[in-house]
């Protein structure tokens, strides 16, 4: 993996990005790579690092549209080693050319997204059926925040995005609540003497109102792209 231009863009320093490019398969694909280091709790959906515990390192890799492999969370941990990544880490698959990621910061938090609406619809949907569990996710969120949160509150904080995601495809004018196989990362501080854990993340809580709306710009600017 290389590092390609343009450079990082962060607003306040707390989300920046590397942009990476490989060739898999004669075909030229791009990641995200962030790498905050110790100190960091991460909540995920996604099919490597998914779940709750501590996390060093994040990565949004851009995969073939006819992706195949059986073995994602392998695949995206070779690709984390060879971009340097160390630790444990999280992470996600797009068919999106992440290059065209959105990027916002609200209060503090930050958040990073990147949109491939090829493949949408309602999460509630008459038909009947299952997408395949290797399937990559097509919009990729990432927030993170300065504060400590518990593990109720990075639950609501799953919660308060993925309403703002939708919010944000409505007013980027898709009919949609997203992909069947979007994913979705919030990062927090770890609770210790410099960070007491807030209790609360939704919508109307101070940090939730922040993660919503970084999350709704990140997925506007990603979607409208």
């Amino acid at each position: 993996m290389t590092d390609s231009l343009p450079p990082p863009r962060s607003a306040t320093g707390l989300l920046p990005v590397r942009q990476l490019t490989r060739v898999e398969d004669g075909e030229r694909l791009h990641s995200l790579l962030w790498q905050p280091g110790e100190g960091w709790r991460m909540i995920s959906s996604a099919v490597l690092g998914g779940g709750i515990g501590r996390r060093s390192w994040v990565l949004n890799a851009q995969v073939s549209h006819g992706y195949r492999r059986t073995d994602p969370h392998r695949h995206l941990a070779r690709l984390a080693r060879e971009a340097g990544a160390r630790g444990s880490g999280v992470g996600l698959m797009t068919a999106a050319d992440v290059r065209a990621y959105g990027h916002a910061d609200d209060g503090g938090v930050e958040a990073v997204a990147t949109a491939g609406l090829g493949v949408r619809g309602w999460a509630a949907s008459p038909q009947q059926g299952a997408t395949l569990a290797v399937a990559p996710g097509t919009i990729n969120i990432v927030v993170a925040l300065p504060v400590a949160l518990t593990d109720a509150a990075l639950v609501n904080a799953v919660a308060t995005a993925t309403e703002a995601k939708v919010q944000a495809l409505l007013d980027a004018g898709f009919d949609c609540s997203g992909t069947p196989t979007d994913a979705v990362c919030v990062a927090a501080r770890i609770p210790d003497g410099d960070y007491q854990a807030h209790a609360f993340a939704g919508p109307r809580s101070l940090w939730g109102a922040r993660v919503a709306r970084a999350v709704h710009q990140a997925v506007v600017a990603a979607a409208r792209q």
